[in-house]
């Protein structure tokens, strides 16, 4: 294993296991911090030959256990059902750890680790990377602000084709950035979940689902749709104001967010054959936002807690909160109920 650089007070060592998707992408961004050196964990040697291929002589094992008295920190980048066994272990040796999403797949593991870790006075963070992300501030701001009115309601909307998982179903893989943001956006965790899942391709989990979230403080519903089984990748957040509607687009190269003057305002007429609304258009506007890449803000983020002691802007406890509501998911689509068209009778 690489040793720490000479002379380097601020240096942090840390471990990265899992060398997959977001593994690799963990790796790249640590790998570019100053005062930052990485070893990469992984069991597949054909992974492990790559991390070298990438990033050089960066320093690499398939033995967690053997290199973790040296670390400072870890992050877990493997699949979701080993997130709460490897982050225990972690926290136990008493290093900081950040955890993919989602924190763990059971709220009882998820409540251990936020547990351990206040227990052992460690840093717990949530990759939940769309809260360090510019476009999600700005869509913030204007939610905030009142620039849009009372917010009436949020739709999400996070479809691709493909990477379908073993160990989780559509919801527990993507549904956790969306939650995270509206829930961020307005400041407040759902009261309520109702959910619509099916399985098209594989035979254990729901690929395309659609997920209605309740926000009663704010008296806002919220609409997810997730699917790995969709031609078209789109990442989009659409919050709909009285006065105005924003629309966060990720896949946008220069015009993220895009704010609409637009909007519909309710009549009072007792005639039938009137509209019932009159609609409002005005200019289309997209708020300048400076880019930053999301994931190196957060790691960035993540290393200044480390050194600094203080807690992360999504602790354990944040994480803990999605994955609470990725449960109560689960318990709305076992608990479903649907009306046979037969029961309402004939048309009148």
């Amino acid at each position: 294993m690489r040793e720490r650089s000479e002379g380097a007070g601020n240096q942090v060592l840390i471990g990265v296991v899992g060398y997959g998707y977001w593994g690799s992408k963990h790796v790249r961004v640590l790998a570019g911090l100053p005062d930052v050196d990485v070893v990469v964990v992984e069991a597949d040697p054909g992974r492990l030959a790559e991390a070298r291929r990438a990033h050089g002589a960066i320093s690499t094992t398939t033995s967690l256990d053997a290199v973790l008295p040296d670390l400072d920190a870890v992050v877990v980048a493997t699949p979701p059902s080993s997130h709460a066994a490897l982050a225990l272990r972690v926290i136990a040796a008493g290093k900081g750890v950040l955890v993919e999403k989602p924190l763990a797949t059971s709220v009882a593991d998820a409540e251990a680790m936020v547990a351990l870790a206040a227990e052992r006075g460690v840093c717990l963070m949530a990759g939940h990377t769309f809260e360090y992300n510019p476009a999600v501030w700005k869509l913030k701001e204007l939610v905030t602000s009142g620039e849009l009115g009372r917010i009436l309601y949020i739709d999400t909307a996070r479809l691709d084709l493909g990477r379908y998982q073993n160990d989780c179903n559509v919801i527990w893989d993507l549904a956790p950035h969306d939650i995270s943001i509206v829930s961020y956006l307005l400041d407040e965790l759902p009261d309520t979940t109702s959910v619509w899942a099916r399985r098209h391709v594989g035979l254990r989990h729901s690929d395309v689902a659609y997920v209605q979230m309740t926000f009663a403080r704010n008296e806002v519903d919220a609409y997810v749709h997730v699917s790995w089984l969709d031609p078209c990748k789109v990442r989009r957040v659409t919050v709909v104001g009285e006065r105005k509607m924003a629309v966060y687009n990720d896949l946008s190269d220069n015009e993220r967010v895009r704010v609409y003057d637009i909007g519909v305002d309710a009549l009072d007429s007792d005639d039938v054959h009137a509209m019932p609304v009159s609609y409002r258009n005005g200019d289309i506007v997209s708020p300048y936002v400076q880019f930053a890449e999301p994931l190196l803000v957060q790691n960035t983020h993540f290393v200044e807690c480390l050194r600094s002691g203080l807690p992360p802007a999504t602790p354990g406890e944040r994480g803990l909160d999605i994955v609470r509501v990725l449960a109560a998911t689960d318990a709305a689509a076992r608990i479903r109920t649907e009306v046979a068209l037969e029961t309402l009778g004939p048309a009148s």
